[in-house]
């Protein structure tokens, strides 16, 4: 199935909303927020992610009950709770569980943070799971995609490493953002953290035109849909039995 014309809908959404959150930031007070947080604080830039998300659910024949984008607040392991961005949960079986960012300026320090966010969600509800936590519930799908800018300076040569003691992983020696987000997806998945991990690429100028690009197939958005309805699918025939 070709999902780009949905995509492009939920980037340009993105971008709408990011741009009116910048500009309405210091509309009241005078005062903005520090560089593009401001974009962000306002919530709701990437409701065009979960909406669709939500839709691709329900064709696959979820009940739309299931599918909760509001109350999505889920016992964790290594601490009490974690509010994911789109949960399903069918007659008390924790089915899904996905995870939405975006990442636009601050390259360095933020990309860092995104990373030990991703790693750390999924190693908490991973083992609250294998703690019991969920039973009855089959191992829960876990999904993570990020939205990341794309700038010339996203794709030039990333920060220098530091190497006081020990040489890095060659594959991140001078690579550019992009790169260094493509292996993390990769890596998440081929160490079983998330069953399906996706990266889209876009900025505001063509972003609010709906366009993006997919650095890999293997992270790209059909593959991820493609993963999440199939499992969506398998457990709705189940239960009609």
């Amino acid at each position: 199935m070709d999902y780009s014309d949905k995509v492009g809908k939920a980037i340009q959404h993105f971008w709408k909303v990011r741009s009116k959150q910048y500009q309405d930031q210091g509309a009241g007070s005078g005062v903005k927020d520090h560089g593009s947080r401001a974009a962000v604080t306002g919530g709701k830039h990437l409701h065009g992610f979960i909406d669709l998300f939500a839709e691709l659910l329900s064709e696959a024949g979820l009940p739309d009950s299931t599918i909760h984008t509001k109350k999505t607040t889920l016992p964790g392991y290594f601490r009490a709770t974690k509010k994911w961005d789109l949960v399903v949960v069918v007659d008390d079986l924790l089915l899904a569980s996905i995870e939405f960012k975006a990442h636009v300026g601050s390259l360095g320090n933020n990309q860092n943070n995104r990373v030990e966010e991703a790693l750390g969600n999924a190693t908490d509800i991973l083992t609250a799971y294998r703690e019991g936590k969920f039973k009855p519930s089959a191992k829960p799908w876990l999904g993570w995609l990020m939205l990341f800018e794309d700038s010339p300076q996203s794709r030039a040569g990333g920060k220098k490493v530091l190497e006081p003691h020990f040489d890095v992983f060659p594959e991140f020696k001078d690579a550019p953002y992009t790169k260094r987000y493509e292996l993390l997806c990769e890596r998440l998945m081929r160490e079983r953290l998330y069953d399906a991990t996706c990266l889209l690429l876009s900025n505001e100028t063509i972003g609010l035109k709906g366009g993006y690009s997919e650095p890999s197939e293997e992270i790209g958005f059909r593959t991820f849909a493609t993963s999440l309805i199939a499992h969506a699918t398998a457990f709705s025939n189940m239960r009609r039995g």
